[in-house]
C-alpha cells in the first residue's frame, strides 16, 4: 500500500517522464522529494511529596544513642532515631516531644528546646527511619541542679509522644545524666 505523499510524488515523475519523451532528444533531470513529518507527544508528570498520617507509638521502634567524638564545650550530643516496623507509611515533623524517665519509670526533669528552624513532614515508609539530634550537658550543673556530684538522676529511657497522644520508649544508649534540669537542644525530625 502506498501512502498519499508517495502517491503524488510517483504520479509527478511520471508525468516529467512523458513531458521529456515528448520533446526531441534533450535530457530532462526529474528530482523527487519526499518529507516525512515524525510527531512524538511527551506526558511529564510532577509528583509532589507524598503525606502521611502522623505515626502511632504502635509503628515505631526507637533508640537515643550517644554520637561517638561529639563531646565539646560541656555538651554532647545523641540522636533519637524513629523506625517505622509497620507496613504502613506515617509521618513526624517538628521537634520531639520528650520525657526522661528513670531506672524504675520515674519521671525526671525534662525541658525540651528547639535547636532549628521550623521543620516539615517526615513521611516514612515501611522500614524507613527518621532522625532528630539532641545536644546538652551530662555533668556541667546549671540552675536548679545539684552543685555537687550529679547534677540530676541518670536517664535509662526517652519516652516520646506522638501526635495523638500515643507514645513510643527509646532506651538511651548509654544511659546519662542531663543537666540543666534536663534540658535538651533538639533539632526537628529529618529523613534517617
Amino acid at each position: 500500500m502506498v501512502g498519499r505523499g508517495a502517491a503524488a510524488g510517483f504520479a509527478l515523475a511520471a508525468f516529467a517522464l512523458i513531458v521529456a519523451g515528448c520533446g526531441g532528444g534533450g535530457t530532462t533531470t526529474v528530482t523527487v522529494t519526499r518529507t516525512h513529518t515524525v510527531t512524538t507527544a511527551r506526558t511529564i508528570t510532577k509528583t509532589t511529596p507524598a503525606t502521611a498520617a502522623p505515626c502511632t507509638g504502635g509503628q515505631l521502634s526507637a533508640t537515643f544513642a550517644l554520637v561517638p567524638g561529639s563531646a565539646g564545650a560541656g555538651h554532647i550530643e545523641y540522636v533519637l532515631t524513629l523506625d517505622n516496623t509497620s507496613q504502613s507509611r506515617c509521618s513526624v515533623s517538628g521537634v520531639p516531644k520528650a520525657l526522661l524517665l528513670g531506672t524504675n519509670g520515674s519521671q525526671l526533669p525534662t525541658h525540651v528546646v528547639a535547636g532549628g528552624s521550623a521543620g516539615g513532614q517526615v513521611v516514612l515508609a515501611p522500614g524507613a527511619s527518621a532522625k532528630a539530634a539532641a545536644r546538652f550537658s551530662p555533668d556541667v550543673p546549671g540552675t536548679g541542679d545539684k552543685q555537687t556530684g550529679r547534677c540530676q538522676p541518670i536517664a535509662y529511657t526517652l519516652r516520646i509522644t506522638l501526635k495523638g497522644g500515643t507514645t513510643t520508649d527509646a532506651p538511651v544508649q548509654p544511659p546519662t545524666s542531663v543537666c540543666e534540669q534536663g534540658q535538651l537542644q533538639f533539632e526537628n525530625y529529618s529523613s534517617g
